[in-house]
C-alpha cells in the first residue's frame, strides 16, 4: 500500500522499518501535508494519507464514503495562539470580533474550525455575528479542497488576490484565524499582534476544564482495503502506536532524544503527567471529548454532512482488547 504523510518523529520508527505492521508492506511518501490533502481529496492517490480532520469530516460523513480513519494522530495543538489582530481594529477580547472582518485560509481549515465552533457555542459570538473572509495565508489563490453547507445567514467573502497576511496589515480584515503565523506577524508589522498572548495559559485552563486535546490532522484510508483486508487496520494501528511509543520514550529521556534542547524533556515529562501518563494519546475513548467536539463543530460550521459518532468513523472492532 501507499502511504502520504508528513515527516513526524512519532512516525519515523514506522516509516524506516524499525516497526512493522505483520502482513502490510508500506511504500511510504513523505510530502508537506498541504500536499498530502490536495492530493488525497482530488484524487485519492494514496491508499493511507495524512488527512486535516476537518477535511475528512466532510468526505467520512458523505453518503457512501469511500474512506474511513484510523485513530491515530498526525498533528493536534491548541488553537487560543492563532488569532491575530489588527491593532487599529481595536480587539481586546473575543466579544469584540462581533460585527468584524476575520479571515482564514479554508473553511474546512481545522485550527478554524476549532476556534470559530469555541466562539459559537462557549463565548456567545455566533458564526453569523462575523463577517467571514477566505483567502490564501501568506500567498494568494488557496481555494477550498471539499464541498460546504454554510449554515443559512452566514457571510463568507472569497478574496483570490490577495493573502490574509496581505489584508490584515492593510487592515482589510480585522483578525486572521490562522495555523501558522502569518508573515506579517513574523516580520514584525506595528500594527498587528496576537490576540490572546497569555494563550499558554488559557489552553493548560482549557484542557483541564474540557479535556479536549485538538487534533488537526489524522490517517485517511480508502475502504476498500478494509474490504478487502479486515485485519489491515488493527495492524497499522498497532504499528503506528508501537512508533508513537518509542517516539515519546526517546523524548522524555535526555540521553537519547533527537533534539538538542536543554529542558526539552523536562517539559515533556510534565507534559506527560499534565496528559494522565500519555502526552500524545492516540485511541477512541482517550481523545473521545475532542472526537465528539469535533464532529458537533464540523456539523454546525456547515463542513460535516451530519454529526457523527466517533465509532462510526473507524473501523468496527478496531480497539478491541487482547489481554494475555
Amino acid at each position: 500500500m501507499t502511504i502520504a504523510t508528513t515527516d513526524y518523529d512519532h512516525f519515523r520508527d514506522y516509516r524506516m522499518g524499525v516497526v512493522n505492521a505483520e502482513g502490510i508492506d508500506l511504500n511510504w511518501l513523505n510530502l508537506g501535508h498541504h500536499e498530502c490533502f490536495a492530493r488525497f481529496t482530488a484524487n485519492r492517490e494514496f491508499d493511507l494519507s495524512e488527512l486535516s480532520f476537518a477535511k475528512f469530516a466532510t468526505q467520512v460523513t458523505r453518503e457512501d464514503s469511500d474512506i474511513i480513519g484510523l485513530p491515530v494522530v498526525c498533528s493536534r495543538l491548541f488553537r487560543f495562539s492563532a488569532f491575530y489582530v489588527n491593532k487599529k481594529s481595536k480587539i481586546r477580547t473575543v466579544m469584540d470580533l462581533k460585527g468584524k472582518k476575520v479571515g482564514s485560509p479554508e473553511w474546512a481549515h481545522s485550527a478554524a474550525v476549532y476556534m470559530r465552533g469555541w466562539m459559537h457555542n462557549d463565548m456567545g459570538v455566533k458564526l453569523t455575528d462575523v463577517h467571514w473572509v477566505q483567502a490564501g495565508a501568506n500567498a494568494p489563490g488557496r481555494k477550498e479542497k471539499v464541498e460546504l453547507h454554510l449554515p443559512k445567514g452566514l457571510t463568507l467573502t472569497r478574496v483570490a488576490d490577495k493573502s490574509l497576511s496581505e489584508l490584515l496589515a492593510a487592515g482589510e480584515i480585522d483578525c486572521a484565524i490562522i495555523a501558522r503565523p502569518p508573515t506579517c506577524f513574523l516580520e514584525g508589522h506595528p500594527d498587528v499582534e496576537r490576540l490572546f498572548p497569555n494563550y499558554h495559559e488559557m489552553e493548560e485552563e482549557y484542557y483541564e476544564r474540557t479535556k479536549v486535546w485538538p487534533i488537526m490532522h489524522i490517517i485517511a484510508m480508502r475502504k476498500r482495503i478494509l474490504d478487502e483486508h479486515p485485519w489491515a487496520s488493527r495492524n497499522l494501528y498497532n504499528a503506528f502506536l508501537e512508533s508513537k511509543r518509542r517516539s515519546i520514550e526517546r523524548l522524555l529521556d535526555p540521553a537519547v532524544s533527537r533534539y538538542p534542547l536543554a529542558w526539552l524533556s523536562t517539559y515533556a515529562r510534565t507534559m506527560r503527567d499534565m496528559f494522565g501518563g500519555d502526552p500524545f494519546p492516540y485511541g477512541i475513548e482517550e481523545n473521545r471529548p475532542t472526537w465528539e467536539q469535533m464532529a458537533l463543530y464540523t456539523y454546525q460550521q456547515g463542513i460535516a454532512h451530519r454529526q457523527f459518532r466517533p465509532e462510526e468513523i473507524f473501523p468496527e472492532g478496531i480497539m478491541t482488547k487482547v489481554v494475555i
